[in-house]
């Protein structure tokens, strides 16, 4: 393989030792190995367990993938790319984005695509990370920093009979492409994000779309608008007006973030929502069946106009009865109705709170991180987690912003990391572990704030784990978290 300057095999054909080891070429692992190389570092690695870099968005390629993020901020601040197609960029293009940043920035010399790190154990004697991959082998590294993400392991519902079902039958992460829907009779289960996307899409060519809804939600309405090639022109050729156009996003999401109960701007953006139901839906019952019935903002907040129009189209059905079981060719529900389906997909979502499964993380004295986990996953601004040392996460436990560009956070979480890479150099630390003392006195700050969130005991969301504890969401806004994490701070953690 080919090996990046400052890291490789050992001497003796040891395991290959890094100075960094990152999992997961997404936009947050792909976003650190980019900072890390432009701040003349190139002793590190980029495990991927895909063919290549983007994460979710090289895993999501199902019909109509796009993000609801406008495309001038789902995009690196040093990085802005000026001549994006349209306000909300699609799959494909944002993909090609994130391979554009891999080689602008060098990085794919330090990519391992296909290989899945499965264990990670915390040397004390050569306080050094020991790495185990799905294969077997093994690698070394003194700095680990997961960026594995949120979105990343599907989640499957249990429904009586799914395994017996004879046609196509696929998560919408893991879209197979090989089947020709057009014409079929196709059931979708679920109407979260995913779906709001599939649905429009597979309602111009399939015969039939039946959609599979257990709790509806809240939909804001969405002008997505191509650039014209003026705009881009000054995009590309004015920095200030490029970087303006992105401060403005900034701030209207920045603005407009509500996840308080009584919070007057989530009264505004709730009174948007249901008229836009209102204008897009005229049967009484339909409109019934859309209209949520728990705060605005307790569940993921979608962002689309393209929903509503294909349920009123003469081929859709939603479909709001539980249901009972699949069988070989049909969907039956609670109430005794069967309706032939040719596929089904599974627009279900995932495992959001069950951060680093499948990695078998062990720690100082042989203690484990899903053990120490098994309550709520937690950390220290969830970066940090004390009794193991030297190990990062990005995109980590409460980190999901209300209501912001990701990316905002991954560069404030990459920016930690430099910082605390900097200070052990300093410093010569080899190993830095949080103090237990800090990061429960994080937590606790972090419990009240979430206390007085819609998130809290408003609805059931993918927010909370199996204990109904909150484990993905940030009661703060970015702005707050950039600034809690601009600078690394050696008195709170125990070097040696």
């Amino acid at each position: 393989m080919t090996v990046p300057a400052g890291g490789g095999e050992g001497a003796g054909g040891a395991d290959p030792h890094w100075r960094v080891a990152i999992m997961g070429a997404g936009a947050g692992g792909l976003g650190l190995a980019i900072r890390l190389a432009k701040s003349g570092q190139r002793d590190f690695v980029l495990f991927e367990a895909s063919d290549g870099v983007g994460g979710t968005w090289r895993a999501n390629t199902y019909p109509g993938a796009a993000c609801d993020v406008p495309s001038h901020l789902y995009s690196y601040s040093f990085a802005l790319k000026p001549d994006w197609s349209k306000t909300y960029a699609n799959q494909p293009e944002i993909l090609q984005y994130f391979e554009d940043c891999a080689d602008r920035f060098g990085i794919r010399p330090h990519l391992r695509p296909h290989i899945r790190i499965t264990a990670a154990r915390w040397d004390e004697r050569a306080r050094q990370w020991r790495l185990t991959d799905a294969e077997g082998g093994g690698y070394v590294a003194d700095v680990l920093v997961s960026a594995i993400g949120t979105f990343t392991t599907p989640f499957v519902p249990e429904i009586d009979g799914l395994g017996s079902f004879a046609g196509p039958c696929f998560h919408s992460a893991r879209w197979e492409h090989e089947h020709d829907l057009a014409g079929t009779r196709v059931a979708v289960i679920g109407t979260g994000a995913s779906a709001a996307q599939i649905v429009p899409e597979l309602a111009k060519e399939a015969r039939e779309v039946h959609v599979f809804q257990r709790t509806p939600q809240w939909i804001l309405p969405r002008s997505d608008k191509p650039f014209s090639e003026e705009q881009k022109r000054r995009f590309a050729h004015n920095p200030i007006a490029i970087r303006r156009h992105r401060r403005e996003i900034y701030w209207a999401f920045e603005n407009t973030i509500a996840f308080r109960h009584g919070d007057e701007v989530a009264e505004q953006l709730k009174t948007l929502a249901l008229s836009h139901i209102d204008h897009r839906i005229q049967d009484d019952e339909l409109r019934a069946k859309l209209t949520p019935d728990y705060p605005f903002g307790c569940k993921r907040t979608l962002v689309c106009s393209d929903f509503y129009k294909a349920l009123v189209r003469d081929n859709v059905e939603l479909v709001t009865e539980g249901i009972e079981r699949v069988t070989p060719g049909s969907i039956v529900t609670d109430d005794g109705r069967e309706r032939p389906v040719d596929a089904i997909v599974l627009a279900t979502g995932f495992k959001a709170t069950e951060y680093l499964e499948g990695i078998d993380v062990v720690g100082i004295g042989g203690r484990r991180l899903h053990d120490d986990w098994a309550e709520v996953a937690h950390a220290y601004m969830g970066l940090t987690v004390s009794g193991y040392p030297n190990f990062f996460m990005l995109y980590g436990p409460n980190t999901n912003q209300g209501g912001n560009s990701i990316i905002v956070i991954l560069e404030a979480q990459a920016t930690y990391v430099l910082s605390a890479l900097r200070a052990m150099r300093l410093r010569r630390a080899r190993a830095v572990d949080v103090r237990r003392d800090v990061m429960d006195a994080y937590n606790q700050e972090l419990a009240q704030a979430l206390a007085g969130t819609v998130w809290s005991d408003g609805c059931q969301s993918y927010f909370k784990n199996a204990n109904g504890r909150i484990a993905t969401q940030l009661p703060q806004t970015s702005g707050w978290y950039a600034k809690r994490t601009r600078r690394f701070r050696m008195r709170e953690y125990v070097r040696s």
